[in-house]
């Protein structure tokens, strides 16, 4: 029977404790003190400082599983072996042991400990490269090659993997490409200060009594099949980046300790004890398979394009599920974008599947339980995950039936720059999105037309007018537009928190700030404005509707519209509501009910995060505020 993922994380990390290992707990997702990247995206991403000489306070040997995440993979998923998040079971010699105690380590955990078939093992080193002035690893190559003999192996090294494997070959030399690890790549691409260093990789082979003909069938069957190509037939699952060098100008010098940086897939080692090269297939993906199943009436491996939706829903519902654990939530910058496109993919996917009913709670619920155990902090944020799932999928269903029947209209042909625009600005229908559809239909999108449609779109925002609008909005830009309903917001708390005798007394409005001014007497206390942003702020993170609504002016006032009324309202008035219900102003479910001539967010969890930065007096009985979002 196969061991469990679970297990496999348990093995490891207590065979690396019985070789003098300190265990220590995963990092978070979101890198600490490091501005060079959005996500923690391998095991040795927080040990950066120590690999470059800084003192463990642990000490000199530790290892771990660490939650990864790669954003750059979210568009590789669907095939068998890519995820975008995925554990690294990893170890680290900062200046202790070196290559010798690392190779016969792997071994005898993959062999001895895991019981692998040696016989489903092929090994990658550096070929060396005379003008960076690091020499071939040699001493790594024979070593495995010994390895290999004590199992009764003769393992034949190559030079030229790339041109085919030959009978008997075990151990290739690769070039800087494939055996040289850093966080930046490719030496050429390393900044100075940057450490990296030559490795020896470890593949497993899925068709070694070649039973399974995987090669055979790939779109690579006619090219000569080695352990790097992409065939399906082998799976890298671990690395030993031996993190000797550090860039400098003009080429690389030596660490001042030798150091050990090994990162194995622990999905992946699940894959090779099943001797399946499906990772999806593990026992993570189990349970919510089952209720994918359930859901879509489609069976996992029915045909190409089921497996390819599964594939994509688990892996990004998994990922999705570890980084609101880690307090990103779904928004439109940074990490947060990257959680929206994760969510919104694996709506879309499961769209695909048949499955037009909210999911993702019920599915992010599994992994949790699946990984509450070893990762606690899963089960404490429960509640917040799967609210933010379910909230972001509902949020996310309207956009996408109506933009697909507009995508619709449009796919018979490739589609230009303006109508991928419009689709995003009159449906909100992402680009990436009508991308992927297009590539569906095997269509194009001017990508180039759209980026400059948009431009001009924002141009022509920020230099709108600042009488266009009622309320002294100045634009319809996107943040004066998010500003514009972070007023009404505002003028609603100030009403809870200071008394009905609130009114607006004008207001103005910037891509960089609101100011507000509101009737009141007396000057507001730090308890007073600190309650004013926390209730502003729990609206915000409600996500509550914002509608527009035509009406009488007559029904406007009986509703409890508030507003300037001074101003000289028509007949018939435009009203925005802030709630779960547009009813009157003052029910369980309506927040805010104002008169208003737009424009406005369509809810109110895009706004970001509200704060006072100024509270003064303007003149007798009038009070001014300015706010901003981050």
């Amino acid at each position: 029977m196969s061991l469990t993922v679970n297990q496999i994380r348990t093995k490891f990390l207590k065979y690396m404790e019985s070789k003098g290992h300190v265990v220590v707990p995963s990092a978070s997702l979101v890198p600490e003190n490091d501005a060079t990247t959005l996500f923690t995206g391998s095991g040795m991403q927080p040990m950066v400082p120590y690999l470059l000489g800084q003192p463990h306070p642990l000490g000199v040997r530790i290892t771990d599983s660490q939650k990864s995440f790669r954003s750059q993979d979210i568009e590789e998923v669907g095939d068998n072996r890519h995820t975008t998040f995925f554990e690294m079971l990893g170890n680290w010699s900062f200046g202790d042991y070196f290559k010798e105690e690392q190779i016969r380590w792997m071994w005898e955990f993959l062999i001895d400990e895991l019981k692998l078939d040696p016989n489903n093992f092929y090994i990658t080193c550096f070929a060396g490269n005379e003008s960076l002035g690091v020499k071939r690893d040699t001493f790594s190559a024979e070593l495995w090659q010994k390895l290999f003999a004590q199992k009764g192996i003769d393992a034949k090294v190559s030079d030229t993997p790339e041109s085919g494997m030959k009978d008997g070959e075990k151990i290739f030399y690769y070039n800087e490409k494939k055996n040289w690890w850093s966080r930046s790549g490719v030496p050429a691409n390393m900044p100075e200060g940057e450490p990296g260093g030559p490795d020896s990789e470890m593949f497993y082979d899925f068709d070694a009594t070649g039973q399974q003909k995987i090669h055979e069938t790939s779109a690579w069957k006619d090219v000569p099949c080695h352990v790097n190509c992409d065939c399906g037939r082998f799976l890298e699952i671990g690395n030993n980046v031996f993190m000797q060098y550090k860039k400098v100008a003009g080429g690389f010098e030596e660490l001042p300790q030798m150091n050990v940086d090994h990162g194995s897939g622990l999905e992946r080692y699940a894959a090779a004890l099943r001797n399946d090269p499906d990772v999806f297939n593990i026992d993570v993906f189990d349970e919510p398979k089952k209720m994918i199943e359930r859901l879509s009436g489609k069976v996992y491996g029915e045909s190409t394009e089921v497996t390819y939706a599964y594939r994509v829903v688990l892996d990004h519902i998994r990922a999705a599920v570890f980084l609101i654990g880690d307090g990103v939530l779904p928004g439109n910058k940074d990490q947060m974008y990257f959680v929206r496109r994760l969510l919104r993919r694996a709506v879309r996917f499961a769209r695909n599947l048949g499955v037009h009913d909210n999911f993702t709670r019920e599915v992010g619920a599994s992994f949790i339980q699946t990984y509450k155990v070893e990762y606690t902090l899963l089960e404490e944020k429960r509640q917040v995950i799967l609210d933010e799932l379910e909230k972001e999928e509902m949020k996310f269903r309207k956009t996408l039936e109506n933009g697909i029947k507009e995508f619709e209209k449009i796919a018979d042909k490739n589609i230009s720059g303006v109508d991928a625009f419009n689709l995003l600005q009159s449906f909100g229908f992402p680009i990436e999105l009508t991308e992927e559809l297009a590539k569906e239909r095997n269509i194009t999108v001017d990508r180039v037309s759209f980026d400059e449609e948009k431009k001009k779109h924002s141009e022509e925002s920020r230099t709108a007018s600042a009488g266009k609008f009622k309320g002294g909005l100045g634009g319809d830009g996107e943040m004066e537009v998010k500003y514009h309903t972070a007023t009404h917001l505002l003028h609603e708390v100030l009403r809870q928190v200071l008394g009905d005798h609130v009114l607006q007394k004008g207001s103005n409005i910037t891509s960089e700030r609101l100011r507000f001014d509101f009737s009141h007497g007396e000057k507001m206390t730090d308890e007073q404005k600190k309650q004013v942003e926390d209730i502003v702020n729990k609206v915000i993170a409600d996500d509550l509707p914002v509608h527009r609504e035509e009406v009488s002016y007559d029904e406007a006032r009986a509703r409890g519209a508030i507003g300037v009324f001074d101003a000289k309202y028509g007949d018939t008035v435009s009203i925005y509501t802030v709630g779960r219900e547009t009813g009157t102003r003052g029910g369980a479910n309506l927040f805010s009910l104002e008169f208003c001539g737009g424009p406005h967010v369509e809810h109110t969890g895009v706004l970001g995060t509200f704060k006072i930065t100024k509270e003064e007096a303007v003149s007798a009985g009038v009070r001014r505020i300015k706010a901003i979002l981050s």
